[in-house]
């Protein structure tokens, strides 16, 4: 850093060192330009004439008043007014007391707002200027007198242009500020979506998996010593749905792989296409499911397709857990105008709300998952017994829906 930018620097860290400076060095011009006497034979010249002792004295005060510029620009507008108001109709040549008043002009103009800007601009230039051409020494037309209320008007316009100029910048700043809270928290947003989204597939496919592994181990203990056959079929099914489980859990987790990773796995989500392979995992877990179509030809959304999936998959878990080990599922899945309705039926004598009342977060996330992409779940117990579950999903989606749910 210079030793210019290094003064500056120390400078705006002390504004009242600053202003003193400032007020030092205006005293200076006033009192060098105090010894131009006009000559009007021979134009402005430069004359070793001492100025007066009531102009050095009304210099020095309004030098001294400039250094509380900043504190209370409005006072030292009054004081600096006042000095050279004096000066204006006493000064035989006039001093330029005046210079001050201008400078603390500038300070009001570029500290305060434009209307008050205005008002005390026009009535110090009335006023000073007023004084030198009534009660002046010098005709009215004098250009001493015009140059007053030149000075007195660029030191206003100056200060509000400077004003107007640290507004914008300000503004700017504001918007850039703003922009930046925006960004972070639209970050914090989908890193919240997407730890929702992880968690509700996580849910998905362990509640399921584990449920199925569960009822097979179950069966196969059971029947272990007199029926080993059995046994021996249900532990593959264990087996298989283990493998199952663990296959989807490393699709799910190879989703937070970096997109450059190799071992990242490419097989796409599970959709309605395996919706027939889903309902065997519960036929061969002992749960009668029976499946309806009426949706041929409908092409799907990656997001529905995903998101069907995931509801008859939890749907039919809760019937497992919850609906008793004589319930009885349907499945159907229906195109309905531009939306596709998918129903998950059970007639099982067990708790209508267990499965909201388990403290799972099966339901929810149906919900979730519904919702994110604009359509209806209903869910409840059915008139007689059972449980009914009802998604109404948009066969088409808009760009924000359509991201993975």
């Amino acid at each position: 850093m210079s030793t210019l930018d290094s003064a500056r620097c120390r400078l705006k860290a002390h504004p009242l060192a600053a202003d003193a400076v400032l007020a030092v060095g205006v005293l200076a011009c006033m009192v060098a330009g105090s010894f131009a006497v006009p000559r009007r034979e021979h134009g402005v010249t430069w004359d070793l004439r001492t100025p007066a002792a009531l102009s050095l004295l009304l210099m020095l005060a309004g030098a001294a008043a400039l250094v509380f510029r900043r504190r209370a620009p409005r006072t030292v507008l009054a004081v600096t007014g006042t000095v050279s108001l004096v000066e204006c109709v006493t000064g035989d040549p006039r001093a330029p007391v005046a210079m001050s008043a201008v400078v603390a002009l500038y300070t009001v103009a570029a500290t305060t707002d434009r209307p008050t800007t205005w008002r005390l601009g026009l009535l110090t230039m009335t006023v000073l200027t007023a004084a030198a051409m009534l009660a002046g020494p010098l005709p009215w037309y004098a250009q001493e007198n015009l140059g007053v209320l030149a000075w007195t008007g660029i030191g206003a316009t100056a200060g509000d242009a400077v004003r107007s100029r640290r507004a914008v910048v300000q503004a700017i700043r504001d918007r850039a500020e703003r922009a930046e809270r925006t960004r972070e928290e639209e970050a914090r947003r989908r890193v919240a979506e997407e730890r929702l989204r992880i968690a509700r597939d996580l849910h998905d496919v362990v509640a399921h998996h584990i449920a199925l592994v569960n009822v097979q181990a179950g069966v196969a203990a059971h029947v272990m010593d007199k029926r080993p056959d059995q046994a021996k079929e249900a532990l593959a099914h264990v087996r298989e749905a283990s493998r199952s489980a663990l296959n989807e859990l490393r699709a799910t987790v190879g989703l937070l792989r970096q997109s450059g990773d190799p071992a990242a796995p490419t097989e796409p989500a599970p959709g309605l296409s395996r919706l027939e392979e889903l309902a065997d995992t519960f036929r061969s877990a002992g749960l009668p499911v029976a499946v309806a179509r009426a949706d041929q030809g409908t092409e799907l959304p990656a997001a529905v397709d995903l998101a069907a999936y995931r509801i008859v998959q939890e749907a039919l878990t809760n019937v497992q857990k919850h609906a008793g080990p004589e319930a009885e599922a349907e499945v159907s899945v229906v195109r309905v105008g531009p939306h596709v309705e998918v129903t998950v039926l059970d007639d099982g004598s067990g708790s209508p709300g267990a499965p909201a009342a388990g403290g799972g977060h099966g339901l929810l996330g149906m919900r979730e998952r519904v919702t994110a992409l604009g359509g209806t779940l209903t869910t409840g117990p059915r008139y007689g017994g059972g449980f009914r579950v009802h998604a109404i999903l948009p066969v088409k989606t808009t760009p924000a829906q359509g991201e993975p749910v």
